[in-house]
């Protein structure tokens, strides 16, 4: 027996399709012209058959087909026919009129039978082997068409599979390189094309590069090999069904950077993972689903095909779809995507008033939208239950209080979660929040990093270490630190904080010498094995600052054509670095073009954070990655370089100068069986929840919570008082806020939420901060930097500080709740007391005068304590300021030993100790800024305003602008 090309997989190929139902008829023997692209006889019979005006008068058949000639005929002459495709697809979809109705009004034409497509019956299917094409004397004969209602919708190339020198790869370009180019006109109705040689099965659309075609593979089936690959896939693509879903909803053709149209039609994860969300849809039973599909494998474009698909589902009465991201670049990049697609009815959302807006009236439409235009949506926006959210990016910001918000907001919401880089870990944990008990492993679509570049879809990643050494003279710099802390009388406790700041990773990452000599190494490499190939690269570096130091060091090498700094938009940040390192959207599409354009010279991107999620450059072939990163930031990140950029890219490469290719395989194993673990152990944390939260609030007897504000806090510090106290409150507090997180964003903690601010305020309020070692690191840090660079082979450019950034409007919602009263009683005996110790005095008779007139103001109706508190600082700035004058008190004792006076007679049996607190948390500001002209730098007066202002306002709820003036103007003249 002799196997060749026809008898082996032509035939089988032939033979699985003909057992769907469909009707074999040879080439030679069908009713048409060689240079017939249609078989019009069919055609018409289905436009009598699928439209009642045509079957009245079955002459306006003629019309419509009139129209198709002429869309195949301007075809002719143009390679990979994508425009006339689209138009005729158009037509095949039913979005085409002809005025056929009684008065000439216009009526759509069905040219095929969608809602019955899953019966072969109900369209006139035809498989045809050896059909030839040609017009003139060009001709072309095709080894497998497939026809329905007479359009050749699918065109197939075999290829033997005994003969070693052929695969699929040839027959795909004897179609695409080929057939399109030649005979353009046959392919304006097609809607896919195959190619096999027996061992393997890909398919792509007209005009797609060979390279991007895709196989299909049942992911439900188990591995085989050869002809039974071959059998599955043309089970799952070739069946009638399966074609016409292609063409109706996982087709879509968009523009290029080029301005090219182009068609791009789903890759088999994106059909069945589409399918499998409309069908739980469908069936109303399981509301929620994960989809984890590996980064570059096509996740935009899974929700394009998704909404077209649930739009378009009748069972499914209209639906509004919500995409849902994270950040704006994503929304740029997806709304992009489904622009660019065409898809009807989008509207992507500009503020929170216009989602909640489009919720409340039901609006019908696909609706694109970040997590946070959720985070003031007062309660319920829409009940409805035909609402399907697909939440891009579900690890990061879905799973917190934004989260939650969005699902009390859609309470009956279908909720899909896709993710190319899950987290599976007890405080944020993709899996339990969008994955459901009922699917295998935790997810209802898997597409992993080994699937993905199995198919094709990406690239391997290879990693090149280049490691670089730091070699520092510690006995050099422990004898300068040791002269530094002895000029300045540093405490233990500073050059504890100083030598730990100054030994960072950090600061040994960020030396100018280092820099520069990795910088110098990135332009040998670029040149020597990224520019010659004609791609491009990325350089991600560890700040701002570490950006443009790169750049500056990249210019002197490349040139400044070569490089451009991408980074987001601060107004902290230099003039110099707003003006051009920090594009707006526009200015950013325009950097990203240039980038994606080979012949642009823009070819090296340095980056930090932006640029890293949400970027598709397939031009991107190298990372210099020297940025620490961990877990789904890192996969997000070296994932850039995976895109697949036909011919020459082979992989992604990732030049990594820290050692980070172990983290790189920490973060890609996920394990199926924790992962169902922690989806089924949801109801044993759910019953967790409540005890704790009690047992926390139980170190709180007595304690009226529904007073807020500073009055609140005092009764709640008062009961935990002591060390031993607050440690045992933090420990149950530690409990409860780790649950909260594990649980965010269920709905179970709607009933709780109150109780959990009010603990996480009292919290906040008695843990203690850093204050002290960051004003530390202020004063000295950069000598301590200084000396240590002195013996060390690198410089440091330079340190940013950690800074707080309050804003009076956040601070607005932590005052809350009614204010108690001062007894003006404590508040008389101190004045008595202090002013009694200056008989005689000018100064402090005035002061008991005024000590009188408070008397009479609290003698009838007590004050408020904030008021009083505004009176209290200004008396003690008054009371030092004559302790001063009267040269009692040295300067170096007036700091605490003022205030500390000053409260000290308020401690009585029934008078909270806050007033302590605030005296030693001012006074550690105070003494920890206490150097010589602090008040004339602007970084000094700024750090010290942080500082109080947090103290004040944050730990103790003392939110009076009146109170914060008078006690930094009490710090600006004593200290």
């Amino acid at each position: 027996m002799i196997f060749n090309e026809a008898n082996t997989i032509r035939d089988f190929v032939r033979n699985i399709i003909e057992a769907k139902g469909v009707h074999f008829v040879p080439g030679s023997d069908l009713p048409r012209r060689r240079d017939d692209v249609l078989l019009e006889a069919q055609v018409k019979e289905a436009l009598i058959r699928l439209n009642p005006e045509i079957e009245v008068d079955p002459r306006l058949a003629d019309e419509v087909v009139y129209q198709l000639r002429a869309i195949i005929l301007s075809a002719r002459g143009s390679p990979h026919p994508v425009v006339a495709n689209e138009e005729f697809a158009a037509w095949l979809t039913g979005q085409k009129s002809m005025p056929f109705g009684p008065q000439g009004e216009h009526t759509t034409v069905q040219l095929i039978d969608f809602e019955n497509g899953a019966d072969a019956s109900a369209n006139q299917w035809i498989v045809s082997t050896e059909v030839t094409f040609g017009i003139g004397r060009v001709e072309r004969r095709f080894d497998i068409v497939l026809w329905c209602n007479g359009f050749p919708v699918v065109v197939g190339e075999a290829k033997s599979p005994v003969r070693p020198a052929y695969s699929w790869i040839d027959a795909a370009a004897q179609i695409s390189e080929d057939y399109e180019v030649n005979v353009p006109a046959f392919f304006v109705p097609n809607v896919l094309n195959f190619a096999t040689e027996g061992k393997d099965f890909r398919y792509g659309s007209v005009g797609m590069p060979v390279a991007l075609w895709g196989p299909w593979r049942d992911e439900s089936a188990s591995a085989s090999a050869e002809l039974a690959t071959v059998r599955e896939a043309v089970d799952g693509v070739l069946n009638p069904a399966a074609v016409l879903e292609f063409l109706r909803y996982f087709t879509v053709f968009a523009t290029d950077k080029n301005h090219r149209k182009i068609k791009i039609i789903a890759r088999f994860q994106q059909f069945q993972a589409t399918n499998l969300i409309v069908e739980r849809v469908l069936h109303g039973r399981v509301k929620q689903g994960l989809i984890w599909h590996f980064q570059g494998s096509g996740k935009s474009l899974l929700m394009v095909f998704t909404a077209l698909k649930l739009r378009a589902t009748a069972g499914l009465t209209n639906p509004t779809v919500l995409i849902v991201v994270d950040r704006i670049d994503l929304d740029t990049q997806i709304t992009v995507t489904f622009n660019a697609s065409d898809v009807p009815n989008l509207v992507s959302t500009d503020s929170r008033k216009e989602l909640q807006e489009l919720l409340r009236v039901g609006a019908r439409k696909v609706i694109i939208t970040t997590v946070h235009k959720f985070g003031e949506a007062p309660g319920v926006l829409d009940a409805r239950d035909n609402i399907i959210l697909m939440v891009d990016e579900a690890h990061r910001s879905q799973e917190g209080d934004f989260g939650r918000k969005m699902r009390a907001a859609l309470p009956n919401a279908f909720l899909f979660g896709l993710t190319g880089t899950p987290i599976n870990r007890r405080d944020r944990n993709t899996f339990l929040w969008f994955g459901s008990a009922s699917d295998d492993g935790g997810y209802l679509s898997r597409y992993t990093f080994s699937d993905s570049i199995r198919d094709g879809a990406t690239l391997p990643l290879h990693f090149e270490p280049r490691l670089s050494e730091i070699h520092l003279d510690e006995d050099a710099i422990n004898a300068a630190f040791a002269e530094l802390a002895d000029r300045h009388e540093l405490t233990e406790s500073d050059k504890i904080t100083l030598s730990r700041r100054a030994a960072s990773i950090e600061t040994l990452i960020k030396t100018d010498s280092r820099i520069s000599k990795i910088a110098a190494d990135i332009a040998e490499h670029f040149r020597a094995k990224v520019e010659p190939q004609g791609l491009k690269a990325q350089v991600v570096v560890y700040d701002k600052p570490t950006c443009v130091a790169y750049k500056k060091e990249l210019d002197k090498l490349l040139g400044p054509d070569i490089s451009t700094v991408v980074m987001s938009r601060d107004a902290r940040d230099p003039q110099e670095w707003r003006e051009k390192y920090t594009p707006d959207r526009e200015q950013l599409e325009r950097i990203t073009a240039r980038f994606n354009d080979p012949a642009d010279p823009l070819k090296i991107l340095i980056v930090t954070a932006k640029l890293l999620t949400g970027f598709d450059a397939p031009i991107l072939y190298a990372q210099y990655l020297d940025k620490p990163l961990k877990q789904h930031n890192l996969l997000q990140a070296i994932t850039r370089t995976n895109r697949v950029y036909p011919p020459h890219k082979t992989h992604g490469l990732i030049v990594d100068y820290l050692g980070i290719f172990d983290d790189v395989a920490k973060a890609m194993a996920f394990d199926d069986k924790s992962v169902q673990q922690v989806i089924s152990n949801i109801a044993v944390l759910r019953a967790q929840l409540e005890p704790a939260i009690e047992a926390a609030l139980a170190f709180f007897p007595g304690v009226d919570r529904t007073v807020g504000g500073y009055e609140g806090l005092i009764q709640a510090q008062t009961a935990i008082a002591g060390d031993e106290a607050k440690d045992a409150f933090a420990a149950a507090y530690s409990v409860v806020a780790q649950l909260w997180e594990t649980l965010s964003p269920d709905p179970i903690l709607r009933d709780h939420e109150d109780d959990y601010r009010w603990l996480t305020s009292v919290y906040e309020s008695v843990r203690p901060t850093d204050v002290t070692g960051r004003l530390v690191w202020h004063t000295l840090g950069a000598k301590t930097l200084e000396l240590i660079n002195e013996h060390v082979t690198v410089e440091v450019p330079r340190t940013d500080l950690d800074t707080i950034v309050l804003d009076a409007t956040i601070i607005e919602d932590l005052m809350t709740g009614k204010r108690t009263d001062v007894d003006p009683v404590e508040v008389e005996k101190w004045i008595t007391a202090r002013i009694a110790k200056h008989v005689g005095n000018p100064v402090f008779v005035e002061l008991g005068k005024r000590l009188n007139a408070l008397r009479e103001k609290y003698a009838h109706a007590q004050q408020a304590s904030l008021e009083f508190l505004k009176e209290l600082f200004q008396l003690a700035r008054d009371t030092v300021a004559a302790e001063k004058a009267a040269a009692e008190v040295p300067r170096e004792e007036q700091g605490k030993a003022a205030l500390t006076d000053l409260f000290e007679s308020l401690k009585g049996d029934d008078t909270p100790i806050i007033v302590e607190n605030v005296v030693n948390e001012v006074d550690n500001i105070v003494r920890t800024v206490r150097f010589d002209g602090w008040q004339d730098t602007r970084d000094g007066r700024r750090l010290v305003q942080q500082a109080l202002r947090k103290t004040l306002y944050i730990k103790f709820k003392i939110r009076d602008n009146d109170v914060f003036e008078r006690a930094l103007a009490y710090i600006r003249e004593y200290y």
